[in-house]
């Protein structure tokens, strides 16, 4: 019996260590990294669009101007 308490204590310590580590670590890269990642690129896409747009005066993608004016003036 006194084994069995000794190797269940051991795992424990063994257990609360990494987790320590775990949680001590610096590096990797956390969801909050990854969603300001990809607001980034899609505020920096906007602004490319809405440059080309400025830029050319026209429209860039007839076919989505259409598909949208369709999707708004549904009449069903």
């Amino acid at each position: 019996m006194n084994d069995l308490a000794v190797k269940g204590y051991v795992k424990g310590m063994q257990a609360k260590a990494k987790l320590a580590e775990v949680f001590t670590q610096k590096s990797g890269e956390g969801f909050v990294d990854t969603a300001l990642k990809i607001l980034i690129s899609v505020v920096v896409g906007a602004l490319l669009l809405a440059g080309l747009y400025t830029l050319f005066k026209d429209t860039i993608l007839p076919t989505l101007t259409q598909k949208i004016t369709s999707l708004f003036n549904y009449q069903g």
